[in-house]
């Protein structure tokens, strides 16, 4: 901060009384106030509080009889002298219209109300200090001549002092020492005051420390402003050029600056490397509470005891129960004429089927690893094989046996148990040679997905593309066994599963249309994504009795 002279500083102190602000600072003042008491007369409550410093002088009682004995007469050499006795003594040297004149027996002493300025002292020094440099300059370069040599009036002034100036070194009038730095200072030594009001309610500066190249000071002895603080006396103002940065914030320090800062707040994801760096913990990492260090986030997956997992497990159990009930019923009743009629062979391929597709929940929620990732890939298509392989033969079947019989009486080939399960193979084995193949080329595996950056899931390691091509002969097979539903719907009332094979085949196609678009939509979120048993579909067996399953669509990874 700049510093003002006194006078500026009285109106100062004169502008915050008019603004009724005096009691809303904290005044800290240079030697340029000191402990003048006529710059704060009238202001005294507003200054109140102050802190200023002065140089540390002392006086001197040989300048107080110089001056004791000058008059204007005798101090012709001054130009100034006449103006300053004349102002001093408030009366004129030459007569003026009222013929009073300035008495001839006035002196500048104690008892006229001469007071000596405080820095008399460092004017006398700084006088004594040029005449010693001059002095030790005349020595060496005009020898033991005793009047201004040519070569002085000539001799650089910068050189004089940085060789003789700052060199001096002597003891003053007081008793002090005077010397001078490399940088043209001088010892520097100041007396600290505080404007104080005493007991009696005058106002007075106290000495409370002083300056010696240290700071020796009692803050117990400081005044404060007393309606700066709530408890006035007892706590120190704060006085700082920045205050301390808060925890997760680092010093931005202005150019030139050492002592000043902005604190600026890191990221959530990042910690203080130091003081001034914040760094990023890195994917799948957060910071600690106190910002000093990271730590490595929680891995999400679907977990057993999620709402989201609890709906389709249940189903899933009551749709195993349900399907091993009928695989149950079937085999009690296994050479009965009903069983036999509606392809017992193929009606066991379609529940084991349905079956793999229920199991299929448990794997699809299950933690990820490259196990779990692989038996995924292979259950989803394997169960959705046997169940439209199953089927594509059976509707096969169907409308070659009736199609045959509109053009001739002979019987068509393979339509026997036998010849329809290897058919239902071969099928099934199209699907499991694509999933191996599938396999090979890309290896099941688990990774970590950073949808935001405090967030870390377990995934397969599987690309949406190649699971959804890896289901494209399931779609194929859809096609069909819908096509040859379609051309059967109108066979004879003994074969009407047909029927209800048609309608599930619409209902299939429709939900396959429906699956791409949700399966991608929902495809960033590890818990929302679709389970193997959230859809269904029915398929009627030989005698017109319902049998629900899943159409086995995976949840991702």
């Amino acid at each position: 901060m700049k510093p003002i002279d006194a006078s500026a500083s009285r109106g100062l102190l004169a502008a915050a009384k008019r603004l009724q602000l005096g009691q809303s600072f904290y005044w800290i003042a240079s030697d340029g106030w000191g402990k003048q008491e006529s710059l704060v007369q009238g202001v005294e409550e507003v200054a109140e509080g102050a802190i200023t410093v002065e140089l540390t002088s002392k006086h001197i009682p040989a300048f107080d009889a110089y001056m004791a004995s000058l008059t204007p007469d005798n101090n012709a050499r001054n130009p100034w002298f006449r103006e300053y006795w004349e102002a001093f003594f408030d009366c004129p040297l030459e007569p003026a219209a009222s013929n009073i004149t300035c008495d001839p027996d006035l002196r500048l002493l104690p008892e006229n109300g001469f007071v000596q300025e405080s820095k008399v002292q460092f004017v006398i020094d700084a006088v004594y200090a040029f005449a010693y440099a001059l002095q030790t300059l005349q020595l060496e370069v005009c020898g033991n001549a005793s009047y201004v040599c040519p070569g002085m009036r000539k001799y650089d002034g910068g050189a004089f002092y940085k060789k003789y100036l700052l060199s001096v070194s002597f003891k003053d009038l007081a008793g002090s020492k005077v010397m001078f730095d490399e940088r043209g200072d001088g010892l520097a030594r100041y007396t600290i005051f505080n404007y104080q009001r005493s007991a009696d309610g005058a106002h007075r500066y106290k000495v409370i420390g002083r300056w010696e190249g240290e700071l020796f000071m009692s803050p117990g002895d400081v005044q404060w402003n007393p309606g700066s603080e709530p408890t006035a006396g007892a706590r120190l103002p704060l006085s700082v050029c920045a205050l301390p940065c808060q925890v997760g914030e680092v010093k931005r320090m202005q150019q030139g600056d050492t002592c000043c800062w902005i604190c600026d707040s890191c990221e959530p994801y990042e910690y203080m490397k130091d003081q001034y760096t914040c760094d990023d913990c890195g994917h799948g990492r957060w910071p600690f509470d106190d910002k000093l260090s990271c730590y490595d986030l929680e891995v999400q997956y679907m977990r057993w005891t999620s709402p989201l997992a609890i709906g389709p497990i249940v189903i899933a159990v009551v749709g195993i129960l349900l399907t091993l009930l009928v695989i149950a019923l079937f085999l009690r009743h296994d050479d009965t004429p009903i069983v036999k009629a509606s392809g017992r062979e193929l009606s066991y391929m379609l529940l084991a089927g349905i079956l793999i597709c229920y199991l299929n929940t448990f794997l699809l929620l299950t933690k990820p690893s490259p196990a779990a990732c692989a038996l995924q890939r292979v259950g989803v298509g394997l169960g959705f094989a046997f169940i439209y392989s199953a089927l594509f033969t059976k509707t096969n079947r169907i409308s070659r046996i009736f199609d045959s019989a509109s053009r001739s009486a002979k019987r068509p080939s393979f339509i026997s148990p036998k010849s329809q399960i290897v058919i239902a193979t071969l099928l099934i084995s199209v699907q499991l040679l694509a999933t191996a193949v599938w396999l090979l080329v890309e290896t099941p595996g688990v990774r970590s997905h950073y949808p935001d950056r405090h967030q870390v899931i377990l995934k397969c390691r599987i690309k949406d593309s190649s699971f959804l091509v890896s289901l494209v002969y399931n779609m194929v097979l859809i096609v069909v066994c819908t096509v040859y539903a379609v051309k059967a719907r109108k066979v004879p009332e003994n074969f009407n599963e047909t029927k209800f094979i048609a309608f599930t085949m619409y209902t299939t196609c429709i939900i396959w249309l429906a699956f791409v678009p949700i399966y991608f939509g929902t495809g960033n979120s590890f818990e929302v994504s679709p389970s193997p048993a959230d859809r269904w579909d029915d398929i009627s067996s030989d005698n017109g009795y319902s049998i629900i399953f899943p159409t086995c669509i995976d949840p991702r990874e």
